[in-house]
């Protein structure tokens, strides 16, 4: 037991025994995310992990960080915490995926005002049920006590993650060609971008009382607060079956930003509008904000999460492998010769 503390530093605004507690009472959630490599417990100055190289002949680590963003806002007016932590792992493992690398180990950073043991046992919660989702293991960690920094009552949380891939595997855009196909793979909602101009539209920041509104069958928060959707799984089984040319995750900057980053200089990615799947928080947002439909593609994922790109007589394959892992997928467009940009029409 540790007999670590400070008065002063209490005094301060710092209490070091809540942080004794808080890894105390993350400390189950932690285990459930130990994956074969894992060497280290928690509460060491860095965690360990054993690399598994079995059929992998040219290694390449790939990294992703990101963070929450000012959805966080929306959890301190439910005072819900126990999911922002899903939307920190998606947001990092999702990139990593794009270029077909595993995802490894991750580590979280939750800086806030005051450490209150239980909510930060909660944001680790989150954290780890998308790291148990993913088959990725929570190696470490970080919580930083910062009074007069943040309000007593909110907090930051950031994420970083490594993944491996061969070489020789590594998903290139190179590889994209003219009739190529692009495969949809729906998204759970709003995802983890686009929060500051939600908030906007419902003045939230002004009337907090909103994120109680009854919207589409259940409140305005319960909606705009569902995590990230976790694409690892599904989409590392359809590289593992089919020829996964390119892949896009649909995150800030919406249709306009990401899609053409999968892309090389000799296409274009035409969207056929139409197709997309359009989720009704969505329409709702367009609606309240009076927003331009080019302004919504170009901030929100509109209801498409990742996008897959392969030949089109794989899409097919491509479409039951994905139906085979829960993911209703679809094709809403198609590539074009062009110099990297995306059309909607």
């Amino acid at each position: 037991m540790s007999k670590s503390f400070s008065d002063s530093y209490k005094a301060a605004g710092v209490d070091v025994t809540a942080g004794y507690k808080a890894v105390e009472l993350m400390k189950s959630h932690v285990a459930r995310t130990v994956t074969k490599g894992c060497l280290d417990g928690i509460g060491g100055f860095g965690g360990a992990f054993e690399l598994d190289m079995t059929g992998i002949n040219k290694p390449v680590l790939v990294s992703g960080t990101d963070g929450v963003g000012t959805k966080l806002k929306l959890a301190f007016m439910l005072d819900k915490h126990d999911t922002v932590g899903i939307d920190c792992v998606a947001m990092c493992v999702n990139d990593i995926i794009c270029c077909g690398a595993k995802p490894l180990i991750f580590l979280d950073y939750i800086a806030l005002g005051k450490n209150v043991p239980e909510k930060v046992a909660d944001i680790v919660k989150g954290v780890a049920d998308g790291c148990v989702e993913t088959g990725t293991a929570l190696v470490g960690g970080e919580t930083a006590e910062m009074p007069g920094f943040y309000p007593i009552d909110e907090y930051d949380v950031a994420g970083f993650s490594v993944g491996v891939v061969d070489k020789d595997k590594i998903i290139n855009p190179e590889n994209v060609a003219e009739g190529d196909v692009m495969i949809a793979l729906p998204s759970s909602g709003v995802h983890s971008n686009g929060f500051s101009l939600v908030r906007k539209v419902f003045h939230l920041d002004k009337h907090p009382e909103n994120i109680n509104r009854e919207v589409l069958g259940s409140t305005l928060g319960e909606v705009l607060l569902t995590p990230t959707k976790l694409y690892v799984k599904p989409v590392l089984d359809l590289i593992s079956k089919v020829n996964v040319k390119s892949i896009v995750h649909v995150t800030g900057g919406g249709f306009y930003e990401n899609i053409p980053r999968a892309l090389n200089d000799h296409t274009k990615a035409v969207v056929n509008k139409d197709k997309v799947k359009v989720l009704p928080i969505f329409e709702l947002i367009q609606k309240e904000g009076n927003i331009p439909e080019r302004d919504m593609f170009n901030t929100f994922n509109m209801g498409v999460g990742m996008i897959t790109i392969v030949s089109k007589d794989e899409a097919d394959k491509a479409l039951s492998v994905l139906k085979d892992n829960g993911v209703d997928a679809y094709i809403i467009g198609e590539i074009q010769k062009g110099e990297k940009e995306v059309e909607i029409i």
